[in-house]
């Protein structure tokens, strides 16, 4: 129910989509032209090593031999794969300050990017939340701007430690995918293809665990005007619905995944301008319904639909 509402209430107000586009590709742009001048000045040499040409023919060849059933192949890789990786690093060991001063500039402006981008959904949960509480209609400019100073507080809290906690699940995901062949049964292709299921399996959970324990962040700064901190501090320590929000989330994710896929590969990427944008706002949609849910408010579905706090849809009179 309150991923159906939640999912509704998007389609409400999915004229906020093409803002948000707009707001993410302005941003995006300014950060990939500026990470692309850091690396071809820092990283030429490595990137156009054969070291380097060895990694990535060799993770071709990976994704043709799963998708084609190379068994001979997929048996071997993990030992070619793991002397490439030899090699590359003896290659980077050599670079070593170039790759330092690479890593920190774009590191630094993903930061700073995703601060810039991300102020952006303190506003998109205003409008969600007018639209919910008095079904008001705000727009987007006015709403950034009387969220600015919060939204940078949060985003000064959120970025640093959202991108930790990112890189710790991935870098362990990834350790993870190739160390998890080896306590299934020597099936081939078939154990190499768990291995990456059970990799996507952990990421999605890791990512679904973090999302359950913010999920109160924003709606409180927005829905009762907490303070960013205690905000934070509040969600954290909310544990009613925790398994129902868990679930909702997790869902949502493997949605988000195979929507973006799917629509990827039959419009030649062109359909992701839409979907991807459009799942930021799923999340945030579910964030701002689980948050009324569990706190007892009643919201609006439609301008005649008031949905209880079991989640349960009210007709108005009229």
């Amino acid at each position: 129910m309150r991923f159906r509402n939640a999912f509704r209430i998007v389609m409400n107000n999915f004229g906020n989509v093409y803002k948000l586009l707009l707001f993410r590709l302005v941003t995006n742009v300014i950060f990939l032209s500026l990470s692309y001048v850091v690396i071809t000045l820092g990283l030429h040499v490595i990137l156009g090593s054969e070291e380097a040409h060895t990694i990535l023919e060799l993770v071709g060849e990976f994704f043709k031999a799963l998708t084609g059933g190379d068994t001979a192949f997929l048996a071997g890789f993990s030992e070619e794969f793991t002397q490439a990786i030899a090699d590359f690093l003896v290659l980077l060991g050599k670079n070593i300050g170039s790759i330092v001063g690479s890593v920190v500039g774009v590191a630094a402006l993903y930061l700073v990017s995703r601060f810039i981008g991300g102020t952006s959904m303190l506003a998109m949960g205003t409008i969600f939340n007018d639209k919910m509480e008095t079904y008001g209609n705000t727009r987007f400019a006015s709403a950034y701007f009387k969220n600015l100073t919060r939204a940078t507080l949060y985003h000064l809290v959120y970025v640093p430690v959202g991108f930790l906690y990112d890189l710790a699940s991935l870098v362990g995901c990834w350790f993870f995918f190739f160390y998890a062949p080896s306590f299934l049964p020597s099936w081939g292709f078939v154990s190499v293809f768990l291995g990456l299921a059970l990799t996507l399996l952990a990421f999605v959970c890791l990512q679904a665990i973090k999302m359950t324990f913010i999920s109160a962040w924003i709606p409180g700064i927005v829905t009762d005007n907490k303070g960013v901190y205690t905000a934070c501090r509040d969600s954290f320590r909310m544990t009613k619905g925790f398994g129902s929000r868990f679930s909702n989330y997790l869902v949502a994710i493997y949605l988000i995944i195979v929507v973006n896929v799917l629509c990827g590969i039959c419009t030649i990427g062109t359909s992701l301008l839409i979907t991807i944008p459009a799942s930021y706002l799923l999340i945030l949609s579910l964030q701002f319904v689980n948050y009324y849910e569990d706190t007892g408010k009643k919201y609006f579905l439609s301008y005649r639909t008031i949905s209880g706090a079991d989640g349960k849809p009210e007709g108005m009179g009229d």
